[in-house]
C-alpha cells in the first residue's frame, strides 16, 4: 500500500500505510521530509519492541542519551516519560522546546505511546513556522537582530520547579546547561524561518535584562499559541510522534488524574542552530 500523507490542522501531519520495523529507505525519507516540513509526523498502530523503536530511531539521526528522564530497563537510549495513579504532576506540562537549553539543541523525539489513560493525556504542538510567518514585517525585522539566553536550572536544578512535585527524581541536578541562540532560525533541513524562543526554557534576549524582555516574550508566545498554529493529538497504545524541535513547541495536557500515562521517548541528535 502506498503510504498517506494527511495534514493535521494547524500543526503537523499524520501518516497512513506505513509499519516502521519494515519501512524502506523511501518511507524514512517521507517521514522525515514530513517532520522537517510540517514539524511533527503522526502515526498509528506502531506497536513497536524497544528493539525496532531504537532501530527506527536510528534511521532518522542519531540518538542522545537524554540526562534527566528516568531510562526504561536495559535500553538507555530510550527514556520513560511517567505519570503514575498516584502522582499528581505530569512531565512536560507546560509549552516547551526540548533542549533549547544545549549549545547544539536535541533535533527532536521519537514518542511512543505505551499505555494511556481511557480519556485525556492528548499533546498539543504548535508550529513555529507559522507563528514566524505570521508576524509583520516590522517585528520580523526587530527580532532578525535578536539573540535570547535560554536555561534548564530553573527546571531541573536543585531549585528547579520539579523540586517541589511529585516528579522530583527530575530535579536536583547541580551542573545545568544554557545556550545563546537566534530568535529566528533557519531549519537546515526545510529552508523555512522558524520562531526560536519558547516559555519553557528562554529567560531573556541577549543584553537584554528579563524584565526588559518579558513584554515582548510574553507577546510571542500569547501569539505562537493562537488556535490557527495549533494541533492537539490524541493518543491511544501504538500511536507514535516524531517531531522537530526547530520547528514546534509541545505541551502534554495533564487532565487524567488518578490514570497511568506511560510513553518511551527517544532524543535525535541535533547540532548549533543558525
Amino acid at each position: 500500500m502506498t503510504a498517506i500523507v494527511r495534514e493535521t490542522e494547524g500543526c503537523g501531519a499524520e501518516i497512513a500505510n506505513i509499519a516502521v520495523p519494515k519501512a524502506t529507505d523511501a518511507e524514512i525519507n517521507l517521514i522525515r521530509d514530513t517532520v522537517y516540513n510540517r514539524g511533527v509526523a503522526f502515526l498509528r498502530d506502531q506497536h513497536l519492541t524497544p528493539e525496532e523503536q531504537i532501530a527506527f530511531a536510528e534511521r532518522i539521526g542519531p540518538i542522545v542519551v537524554n540526562r534527566y528522564f528516568p531510562k526504561t530497563e536495559r535500553y538507555p537510549q530510550i527514556a520513560k516519560v511517567e505519570k503514575t495513579e498516584e502522582q499528581t504532576t505530569n512531565i512536560g506540562g507546560g509549552w516547551h522546546t526540548d533542549h533549547s537549553y544545549d549549545q547544539a539543541p536535541a533535533m527532536g523525539s521519537v514518542l511512543l505511546a505505551i499505555e494511556t489513560p481511557p480519556t485525556g493525556g492528548d499533546t498539543q504542538f504548535a508550529n513555529m513556522y507559522a507563528a514566524y510567518e505570521a508576524l509583520s514585517d516590522g517585528l520580523k525585522q526587530t527580532l532578525a537582530g535578536l539573540r535570547a539566553h535560554h536555561a534548564s536550572d530553573h527546571i531541573y536544578g536543585t531549585e528547579g520547579v520539579y523540586g517541589k512535585t511529585d516528579q522530583a527524581h527530575l530535579a536536583g541536578h547541580a551542573e545545568n546547561p544554557s545556550a545563546v541562540h537566534p530568535v529566528v532560525i533557519t531549519h537546515p533541513g526545510s529552508g523555512r524561518k522558524a520562531l526560536y524562543v519558547n516559555p519553557g526554557f528562554t529567560l531573556n534576549f541577549e543584553g537584554w535584562s528579563r524584565e526588559e524582555s518579558a513584554a515582548l516574550l510574553g507577546y510571542l508566545y500569547q501569539h505562537a499559541t493562537k488556535p490557527q498554529f495549533v494541533h492537539r493529538f490524541q493518543w491511544q497504545p501504538g500511536s507514535m510522534a516524531i517531531w522537530d524541535n526547530r520547528a514546534t513547541w509541545h505541551l502534554a495536557m495533564n487532565d487524567y488524574q488518578g490514570q497511568r500515562r506511560l510513553m518511551h521517548r527517544i532524543t535525535i541528535a541535533g547540532g548549533p542552530l543558525h
